[in-house]
């Protein structure tokens, strides 16, 4: 990991659109970079930018194996749109069914911690196998998709996980993203339609209500505002794993 690189490409980044971003990233940062969709509007969008450019950044999603329908039916789509294989991890075997040997196929709905180490299992744990050895990471977060990610950074450093961490959708809004998939005709969850803004796990996510903020239907039944399921947040709670550069607070 190389905080030089954070520095060098905080000002550059931010006069560029998703395409140069994704780019000049690649071209500064060395080593393997990887892309992790859930297959959200926003990372429907960032797929289409890697693909079409042919940038080396590796496609990959955690596949919990309590997907929707739709959301299954959208890696297919997509694969077969851009004619690349979009791979997979999966949670391992033991640690899964010893958490629903002992809380119940939805035992996630019982407490918060229930629901975490559930989110652990299935896509945390994955996500550290995944990330290992990787030099930079690219996510499709957003600031203006909850209170919990408004700081969020372009490029920040992930101490934790000791790579770069690249958001280069994070001053877009959602009203540009949907432009902009309107415009270069990717496709997109059919659920986005009926009201599903933030798309996860099946029984844990559901359509808005009208004035409703756009991951208000992740765990609904939480009453936390800043719900993560922790692949974007430290020990400690906090979205940015390590600590931005001083040029960057």
């Amino acid at each position: 990991m190389k905080p030089w690189i954070v520095e060098t490409l905080t000002p550059r980044l931010a006069a560029l659109d998703l395409d140069h971003r994704l780019k000049l990233a690649r071209e500064v940062v060395p080593g393997r970079m990887v892309f992790t969709t859930s297959f959200g509007i926003e990372d429907q969008l960032v797929t289409h930018s890697i693909f079409t450019q042919g940038l080396e950044i590796d496609v990959v999603t955690i596949d919990t194996g309590r997907l929707f329908e739709e959301t299954i039916a959208l890696w297919e789509k997509t694969e077969a749109r851009y004619t690349r294989r979009i791979h997979a991890v999966y949670p391992q075997a033991l640690p899964l069914a010893e958490f629903v040997a002992e809380h119940g196929v939805n035992g996630f709905y019982r407490s918060v911690e229930n629901r975490k180490a559930c989110c652990h299992v299935r896509k945390v744990e994955p996500l550290s196998r995944l990330l290992a050895g990787v030099s930079a990471w690219v996510t499709g977060l957003r600031a203006e998709q909850s209170q919990a990610r408004e700081g969020v950074n372009l490029i920040e450093l992930d101490i934790d996980r000791k790579l770069v961490k690249l958001n280069p959708l994070a001053d877009y809004t959602r009203e540009a993203v949907v432009a902009a998939t309107e415009e270069f005709s990717v496709p997109v969850n059919e659920l986005h339609a009926k009201g599903f803004l933030s798309i996860g796990c099946a029984p844990c996510t559901r359509a808005l209500e009208p004035g409703e903020s756009e991951r208000a239907g992740r765990w609904w039944w939480e009453e936390d505002e800043k719900k993560e399921c922790g692949l974007h947040v430290g020990p400690d709670g906090r979205l940015t794993r390590g600590p931005a550069p001083e040029s960057m607070r």
